[in-house]
């Protein structure tokens, strides 16, 4: 089947038509869209290329060691149920787009936020506004902040811990056992406070009583401490962005070599050598 496209192509939203999907398939799914963003030459994209970007080191969690016969088999799947096409006339290599505005009813800024979340699974709001930024433009963490509300609202991203510093979503794209799991893992996640020897009594002596927990008055803090801990929690915020954004571009260096490796391969392999 022939298809005609532009990269990375943005059609009118669709009713969406996503389900769960493996972690393959999910892997799969978000190198399609992250490759269609970043490097649009090379695009759509071989076999061998798809398998090349899921098994990066760099912006995957986890790291996979796929084969080329396990991506087309997930290739086959996605085909299956509308989220990915096949695109012939490129000679004897046949090359595969995504549908996934359509199949998840996104744009272009949303399906960059779901892309990283397939790609690399739960994330601060900070980590995912700067891996994120790097496929489309997200001014800030205010920025992300109603892209967040709107995937939020349409059951597409959901919260794994409260909102506030450090909050952590992901996608809605696990099926309901691998969920389950993750809401387990990050509601376990409060760290434990650590007991005193004195807090545990040898064998045979009663347990000792503990005074309850004395919650801190606000009159304890004079004004000009409450306001340097909010402007040093604000530093350690930006801080937080400033570093994801370096890790997003150090990633999109390493996708890049990554991709040159790739087709220098894939030139080779064409010239019999």
């Amino acid at each position: 089947m022939n298809d005609v496209i532009t990269p990375d192509a943005q059609p009118e939203k669709n009713a969406p038509r996503w389900q769960p999907l493996g972690s393959i398939d999910r892997r799969v799914a978000g190198v399609l869209v992250e490759k269609a963003k970043t490097t649009p030459d090379a695009y759509p994209m071989s076999i061998k290329a798809i398998t090349t970007a899921c098994n990066q080191k760099s912006n995957r969690a986890p790291v996979m060691n796929l084969d080329d016969d396990r991506v087309e088999e997930s290739l086959d799947r996605l085909r299956e149920i509308g989220a990915v096409g096949m695109i012939e006339g490129y000679g004897r290599v046949t090359k595969y787009r995504h549908y996934l505005y359509e199949w998840l009813g996104v744009d272009k800024v949303e399906l960059a936020v779901m892309a990283e979340l397939l790609l690399r699974g739960p994330q601060t709001v900070g980590e995912l506004r700067g891996r994120a930024a790097r496929m489309e433009p997200i001014a800030d963490l205010a920025a992300v902040q109603p892209i967040l509300v709107g995937l939020k609202q349409r059951g597409l991203v959901l919260p794994l811990t409260p909102e506030g510093r450090g909050h952590v979503v992901t996608h809605a794209l696990y099926p309901e056992k691998e969920l389950e799991h993750l809401r387990e893992q990050y509601g376990r996640a409060a760290p434990a406070a650590v007991a005193s020897h004195a807090d545990h009594p040898q064998r045979g002596e009663p347990p000792r009583p503990t005074a309850p927990p004395t919650a801190p008055s606000a009159s304890s803090a004079s004004p000009a401490d409450v306001g340097a801990i909010s402007a040093m929690g604000r530093q350690i915020e930006t801080l937080r962005a400033e570093l994801s954004e370096l890790r997003a571009e150090f990633d999109q260096l390493s996708e890049r070599q990554q991709q040159s490796e790739a087709a220098l391969r894939e030139l080779r392999d064409a010239l019999g050598g």
